[in-house]
């Protein structure tokens, strides 16, 4: 990660981000080194199963982000894929998350014992070019979970950067891991041990059930600095929709029925229909015509559905 110890560091941060300018209303400012990285929800039915997963997650984000020359900026994890917002130059930025997608699939093969379960995982960027796409695209990512139609506001799901930005002591957002310090670690085995790597550590580390407190690896004061004010932020997030990243050529994941629901749907069609035959098993034109049985019952977007049965996206929109 980027230390922001140097006077120079921290002027060209502040030139790239557009910090060091005056801003005038109704008009954007440049900015550079900044951008949006995803993986894409449809390729595979799940990148976290369960809160540990999601923990162990949180921790990668901070033991593969100290590998690379980068500033997080936002994210979330999502239990089929990620977003993040991203400072620093391009090569950094992508080796980040293709390291963090491989690790985690690494854990997924030593927990499941489901060898290459990302392999096929597509990760995609865009480049953000001022500072309004900027905003917009932080609270987009901050958002997702309720796109999702997940049972959380976008400022208190515990698997984000969310519930960071703008707090004191009275604030209303309160995910488990901001409930106070369970200890600090010191010794430089137990921190590595904690978030699964060989890196040695300068400063101690505050772990908060179980996991790196996430302030300490996403750069809360420079996205204040971004908005500007607590009352900026909120309206930002209140008035940024999908079709803002749409139209910029982004990914949207829109869900008619939470994740965790339709997966319970789609488990019992498919034993109702081919017995206790797992997905692996089974053939395109069977995953076929799951997936109408699914759309017609549920309605349920068709993303959604084909990530739900394994397919691409592009065999199955004409078809629904």
């Amino acid at each position: 990660m980027i230390m922001l110890d140097s006077d120079k560091f921290r002027a060209e941060i502040s030139a790239d981000l557009g910090l060091d300018r005056i801003h005038i209303k109704g008009q954007t400012v440049s900015v550079n080194n900044c951008w949006h990285f995803y993986t894409a929800g449809e390729s595979v039915d799940a990148m976290f199963y369960d809160n540990d997963d999601f923990r162990n997650g949180m921790n990668r984000v901070y033991s593969t982000a100290l590998k690379y020359d980068i500033l997080i900026l936002a994210f979330v994890l999502m239990d089929t894929h990620v977003h993040f917002i991203l400072y620093g130059g391009f090569p950094q930025c992508n080796a980040f998350l293709h390291e963090f997608v491989r690790r985690t699939s690494q854990y997924i093969a030593q927990k499941y014992s489901v060898k290459n379960k990302l392999g096929n995982v597509e990760i995609s960027h865009q480049a953000i070019d001022d500072d309004r796409y900027l905003l917009t695209a932080i609270c987009y990512t901050l958002k997702n979970p309720v796109a999702a139609g997940l049972k959380y506001n976008a400022l208190d799901y515990p698997w984000s950067s969310g519930p960071l930005y703008f707090r004191t002591s009275d604030t209303w957002a309160s995910p488990i891991w901001m409930s106070g310090m369970d200890e600090v670690l010191e010794s430089s085995y137990l921190k590595r041990k904690l978030v699964h790597t060989k890196a040695r550590f300068e400063k101690s580390l505050p772990i908060v059930c179980g996991i790196v407190f996430p302030g300490e690896y996403v750069s809360v004061k420079i996205v204040e600095q971004l908005f500007g004010s607590h009352r900026s932020f909120h309206y930002f997030m209140c008035v940024t929709k999908d079709s803002d990243i749409d139209n910029r050529g982004g990914s949207v994941t829109r869900l008619s029925i939470p994740i965790q629901e339709m997966r319970e749907y789609r488990d019992a069609l498919c034993r109702d229909l081919f017995g206790d035959v797992g997905l692996r098993c089974l053939d395109t034109t069977r995953r076929m015509r799951w997936a109408k049985i699914l759309k017609s019952r549920y309605n349920s977007s068709t993303k959604q559905i084909a990530r739900l049965c394994g397919l691409a996206y592009e065999e199955i929109k004409d078809l629904m």
